[in-house]
């Protein structure tokens, strides 16, 4: 039986074979199989993948001085049929498979349809916001936790930058700058706020990377701007919203939503904002123009 893995996945089981507990990715692979119910091709995949995403918290909090170099995350470019920054919305579930079929938006979709529709599973930023008011952080700052990562659907690579951008139109200027500016806060340490600078970038970049020079602008800017807190809170509830257990919703921002997101009437992506051409690309990815 043939089974393939989403780039995630791919990329831990590469991440699992560093340990040295593995003589070969295909002894990866051939734990997770064993371990995984499933009979036909669809239901191993799937199990498969679930197995991996267990181990997945211990890649990422793993205490394993062995980095790679920026070299080597160079080296694996070639090796693989996709790029690293594509939106998610944009490659199958599971590499080597097809896309599925999205449903259908409605005719004037709001915030919470393109949560429902589009931007799932939205675990990570909703855990992010649940942290954040659980702190009693402002409404401005949960708004920013809550839609800070959301531009993945589209793109990867400097998201942002991307949400900040989809988000101006609708949302605070204070909560626009946390989603804009957490982008280069993320690759500088805080120890006054307790952000540390991610072992899994480490992993994800290369043990020497450098910043690229607009990031370390922009956090030299941010660092020294009235409202760094709000964008250094996105950073610190961004780091310790991974648990995959954690069941969150939508529901508990329904309020913070209704208070400071200006939904158009004729629905994201309808209206006449600058932006309405992205709101429609995550609406109907498929279009092949």
């Amino acid at each position: 039986m043939t089974i393939t893995l989403t780039p995630e996945l791919t990329s831990l089981v590469e991440e699992r074979l560093k340990t040295g507990n593995y003589p070969s990715a295909e002894a990866v692979i051939g734990e997770a199989l064993a371990k995984s119910a499933g009979t036909d091709h669809e239901a191993k995949a799937d199990a498969m993948e679930e197995f991996l995403s267990r181990e997945l918290d211990q890649i990422l909090l793993s205490k394993d001085p062995n980095y790679p170099k920026v070299a080597d995350v160079e080296a694996k470019i070639e090796k693989r049929p996709f790029r690293m920054g594509v939106g998610n919305l944009f490659v199958a579930a599971n590499t080597g498979r097809n896309v599925r079929k999205l449903p259908p938006m409605p005719e004037k979709p709001t915030l919470a349809d393109f949560f429902r529709l589009r931007f799932g599973p939205a675990n990570h930023v909703l855990q992010s916001a649940a942290l954040a008011m659980k702190k009693g952080l402002s409404e401005e700052i949960i708004l920013a936790c809550l839609l800070h990562d959301t531009a993945q659907a589209v793109m990867k690579v400097d998201h942002g930058y991307w949400a900040a951008h989809m988000y101006e139109p609708y949302v605070p200027e204070k909560t626009a700058f946390a989603i804009r500016y957490h982008q280069a806060l993320r690759f500088f340490p805080d120890k006054e706020y307790g952000y540390e600078y991610p072992d899994l970038y480490r992993r994800l970049f290369g043990e020497d990377y450098v910043p690229m020079p607009h990031v370390r602008n922009d956090y030299e800017m941010a660092r020294n701007h009235k409202w760094y807190f709000e964008a250094r809170m996105v950073t610190v509830n961004d780091f310790y919203s991974f648990d995959p257990k954690a069941e969150v919703s939508l529901e508990p921002f329904t309020d913070i939503i209704g208070r400071h997101f200006r939904q158009p009437k004729e629905g994201l992506g309808n209206d006449s904002s600058p932006i309405a051409h992205l709101w429609r690309t995550i609406a109907y990815p498929d279009n092949p123009l």
